[in-house]
């Protein structure tokens, strides 16, 4: 059977390439296929020990079966930003709140243009909207702890579909715990951004800001910062390097 293979980030660069046609046994599984990719890459082997699996734009694991003409990606964990917790185990809902069943308004976008915050937060505000929480992350210029050092640029990549996908699901499960939130925005943007650029956007709005709206926006950029398939290479003067988590998605991410 033929699958359609996508790498991304680190496993792009390693392979060479970012799509691959491959043919594997009929009924192959996820693991066959990681075998099959040390085989014909073998730069990309060191890499498999962590690698994320995707197919058909869902997290998939070694026992899954492969079907014909599926969708694989393989990338590293999602780039996380420090965080002082992380969240609490996930939902399992993957409906999409912006399809038309639900009053409230969500916005989820992947973009290259400028993030106009007064225009995100418009779109989600409501006659009944008292509060607002926002969160965005920037392009920081010069990290001072850890591992002190100057950043010239980042480069942000992300698989899109899949992408926009997890954010649907990061905005029910945020309606699942927070019912009183009104309005969702999860944006975020891809390509070169210098420092001082805001990269992504996470918004909720309520009636009272004593609602959840807070806890709730701190839950999505965390919650993105584990299943949304987005990366960034991190460009230094001494060098560049894509920048990983360490999230291991579960069934139900």
């Amino acid at each position: 059977m033929r699958i359609h293979l996508l790498f991304f980030a680190t496993f792009k660069d390693r392979a060479g390439q970012s799509r691959v046609e491959l043919d594997l046994p009929a009924g192959a599984t996820v693991a066959q296929l990681k075998s099959e990719v040390a085989r014909l890459f073998p730069a990309v082997q060191p890499l498999l020990a962590h690698v994320l699996v995707s197919v058909n734009q869902n997290f998939a694991f070694d026992e899954d079966p492969l079907a014909e003409n599926a969708e694989v990606a393989l990338f590293p964990p999602v780039s996380g930003g420090a965080a002082d917790g992380g969240t609490s185990e996930g939902g399992t809902s993957e409906g999409d709140a912006s399809d038309g069943g639900s009053i409230f308004p969500t916005v989820l976008h992947i973009v290259v243009d400028p993030l106009d915050l007064d225009e995100l937060v418009q779109q989600i505000t409501l006659p009944t909207t008292g509060a607002a929480a926002i969160f965005t992350g920037m392009v920081r210029g010069v990290t001072g702890r850890g591992d002190p050092h100057e950043t010239m640029y980042l480069e942000y990549e992300a698989y899109k579909p899949m992408a926009e996908a997890k954010m649907a699901q990061v905005a029910e499960e945020i309606r699942q715990r927070w019912p009183s939130v009104e309005g969702i925005a999860i944006v975020q943007r891809i390509g070169r951004l210098e420092p001082g650029t805001p990269t992504v956007l996470i918004a909720c709005t309520a009636a009272h800001r004593d609602t959840g709206v807070f806890e709730a926006a701190r839950y999505g950029i965390d919650r993105l910062k584990e299943i949304v398939p987005v990366w960034k290479k991190e460009v230094k003067p001494d060098g560049e390097a894509w920048v990983e988590g360490s999230y291991q998605p579960r069934r139900g991410d």
